[in-house]
């Protein structure tokens, strides 16, 4: 990491067919070895799975699933002294996001269901209902930050 200069944002193109960027970051997230166009044939078969599913706009569910999903405090470690503590701290709003985009992809390749686009759809819809291994993930990681809260005074 430089120390020198912060490393410019970049910014992230919507897609061509919701004109979001959330939608675009999650295909990249998605997106294995450079095959872009694969990653989005998956994203929009899913979100009409999702649309036939649950009768409202694919987007809509899309949306509301990675805003359920996106814990707001987690645990870094801090060493004090011989000691490593799990200090809770607050999440920033950037990671927050990439945490949900990156949990809802993995926990949705975990599933058994026969193809990807059912899998993602079947994530998406769990995460909307706020159920599922995502949601489960983000209690287990307040929980944590929760059990740790004496530590919270280690905050840097």
């Amino acid at each position: 990491m430089s120390r020198r200069k912060v490393a410019d944002k970049r910014e992230i193109l919507p897609d061509s067919r919701f004109q979001s960027p959330l939608a675009s970051k999650f295909i990249n997230c998605m997106m294995h070895k450079g095959k872009k166009s694969k990653a989005e044939t998956i994203f929009y078969k899913s979100l009409s799975l999702v649309e036939e599913k649950s009768g409202q706009p694919g987007l809509n569910v899309f949306k509301q699933a990675v805003n359920n999903a996106k814990p707001s405090l987690e645990v870094k470690s801090r060493r004090v002294g011989g000691a490593t503590y799990q200090v809770p701290v607050e999440v920033r709003a950037e990671r927050r996001t990439a945490l949900a985009i990156r949990w809802l992809i993995g926990f949705a390749r975990e599933r058994n269901e026969s193809t990807m686009e059912e899998r993602l759809a079947a994530e998406l819809l769990a995460s909307y209902r706020n159920e599922g291994s995502t949601i489960k993930k983000k209690e287990d990681t307040h929980r944590m930050a929760e059990a740790n809260r004496a530590f919270a005074h280690y905050r840097w």
